[in-house]
């Protein structure tokens, strides 16, 4: 057998051995998930919260667990300098994922300056969720009434104004799509726990605490391919049931290419459980509608799904979030 003949060979077989691997950890969804419903969820809420863990006055969450020790351990992960965007570029052409208000860019006369106008929230641009964007049972994050926000001067607490100093920490790729060895999730197909580990095994990676995470369905492949759909309450992500082990793993942030939850969410009741659980209960900000295609391409090419990943937010004093940029470099 010749070099080139052998080397084909090798990767056929890793392809083959890879897709076995996707058949092996697909997940049966027949059986329903705790929580199923209002009263199982509230009581989850009630039990793994993060509210008093870093004090009464806190307003950082679980941004707390990125030390200063994890930032220069996550330094530590450039080995390349090779540096890779993770947000999608403004569309300025209105779709059903993309209403017109979502972005407008506005040329001044002289052609020399410009205003930008952003309506974030959505599934059309790449943000930030703040801690007080979400509430549950009439609370924010950390047992906060709403009534320290205000209409007219925004978020008197929970702001997007805390992470000034921004965000430099690992992060880690979990492509969801590559796991199961097709382009893109379809909508409405859940993530599960056995999911999560099977990819840190596939990729030998293991989360802990400080981590950011990247939930990789191949929205945007699918967009590229099919596209545009009402992404609302149709899209793949992750169920409810894997909110312990967040918890658990001491999750910093968790990103995701759409908006993180599996909808419809399968939690009668509820219509975003995992967002309302991470922001009013966990205390962790969301990456929302990250374009992770060229990350998955990349992190493929070096073999390597941890990077260290660096964001700044705009800090507006009140901010319910901000567009972001943020930067994975390997």
């Amino acid at each position: 057998m010749t070099r080139r003949s052998s080397t084909a060979f090798i990767r056929l077989v890793a392809l083959i051995a890879a897709a076995a691997f996707a058949a092996a950890v697909t997940v049966e969804t027949q059986e329903p998930r705790s929580p199923r419903n209002v009263a199982e969820f509230d009581a989850m809420f009630q039990e793994i919260n993060n509210w008093g863990r870093w004090g009464a006055d806190d307003e950082l969450g679980a941004m707390n667990l990125i030390t200063p020790e994890k930032t220069r351990a996550a330094a530590g992960l450039v080995q390349r300098g090779i540096t890779v965007s993770l947000a999608h570029n403004p569309m300025p052409d209105e779709a059903v994922d993309n209403p017109d208000a979502a972005f407008n860019h506005t040329m001044a006369e002289s052609l020399r300056s410009d205003t930008y106008e952003f309506r974030y929230h959505g599934y059309g641009v790449s943000h930030i969720d703040s801690l007080c964007h979400f509430l549950w049972n009439d609370r924010m994050y950390n047992d906060i009434p709403p009534s320290a926000s205000s209409l007219e001067e925004g978020c008197g607490k929970l702001g997007i104004q805390n992470l000034k100093q921004g965000i430099v920490t690992r992060g880690i790729l979990l492509d969801f799509a590559r796991l199961k060895g097709v382009p893109y999730l379809e909508p409405q197909t859940p993530i599960y726990v056995e999911d999560i580990e099977a990819w840190e095994e596939m990729a030998r990676v293991t989360v802990s605490p400080g981590d950011v995470i990247f939930v990789r369905t191949g929205r945007w492949a699918r967009r590229a391919a099919l596209g545009p759909w009402q992404v609302s309450g149709n899209s793949a992500g992750l169920h409810a049931s894997v909110l312990p082990w967040i918890k658990e793993r001491g999750v910093a942030f968790v990103g995701s290419d759409a908006a993180t939850d599996v909808m419809p969410s399968l939690v009668e009741g509820v219509t975003q459980p995992v967002h309302t659980m991470l922001i009013a209960g966990l205390g962790v900000n969301i990456f929302d509608n990250m374009d992770l295609e060229a990350l998955a391409e990349t992190a493929a090419q070096e073999n390597r799904w941890e990077f260290m990943l660096t964001a700044g937010p705009i800090p507006v004093e009140g901010g319910t979030g901000s567009p972001l940029n943020p930067i994975a470099i390997f």
